[in-house]
């Protein structure tokens, strides 16, 4: 099994990472590879809603310059998927929301691609917003059907400058729990295969209020 983390920081070995790393500490424990993508760093134009992804149904993004189309492909083939972003004004990061926001609308168009993943996020901040980037996260995996493991509180990690999350005895032990629930669970869904039939998939549903 694999897993794939998605670094949202500007910041290669910021906080986020730190978080993510003790994350993927306890999920290769148990097995299973983790890979880590930085997606924070980069040129990431945000979705411009053109709907190509719909009329193709390719699995894949029209707009050209960028890794994203990469990076759905390996999202694709990883059993259990990370989100990691600092915290700006309350909020995730916006290269990450650019990313998440066209990576999830085609996974979402194209017959569910990340259903019954397991997915988690998590989230590092200096003081405050973190809960909010944490929700913000959250709602990529909820709409997309995925699993989603638990920790002993929200999976935020505090720190200023770079490893200075690790003096947080708290969110520590929050990130390698995380990691622990989300191994337990990436093997409950494997060794479910073939033994416990999944829910069938249904079309969604749209619908606007405009009468």
């Amino acid at each position: 099994m694999k897993a794939l983390a998605i670094n949202g920081s500007p910041n290669k070995e910021g906080n986020t990472y730190h978080a993510i790393k003790i994350v993927a500490a306890e999920l290769e424990k148990e097995g299973i590879e983790t890979e880590i993508i930085h997606v924070g760093n980069k040129v990431i134009r945000g979705c411009i809603a053109c709907y190509e992804c719909i009329k193709n149904k390719n699995e894949q993004c029209v707009l050209p310059s960028d890794e994203v189309n990469e990076w759905l492909r390996e999202m694709k083939q990883a059993d259990g998927i990370i989100l990691g972003s600092p915290v700006h004004y309350a909020a995730m990061g916006g290269t990450m929301k650019s990313f998440l926001d066209r990576a999830f609308f085609v996974t979402s168009i194209n017959n569910g691609m990340l259903r019954h993943k397991v997915g988690a996020s998590v989230v590092a901040v200096r003081r405050s917003g973190g809960l909010p980037a944490f929700e913000q996260l959250n709602n990529y995996l909820c709409y997309s059907e995925m699993l989603i493991p638990t920790s002993n509180y929200w999976n935020v990690i505090h720190g200023l400058m770079p490893g200075e999350a690790l003096r947080d005895e708290e969110g520590v032990q929050i990130m390698r729990l995380l990691g622990r629930n989300m191994a337990w669970l990436m093997k409950l869904v494997e060794n479910g295969k073939g033994k416990v039939v999944p829910p069938e998939r249904e079309e969604k549903r749209f619908m606007n209020f405009i009468r």
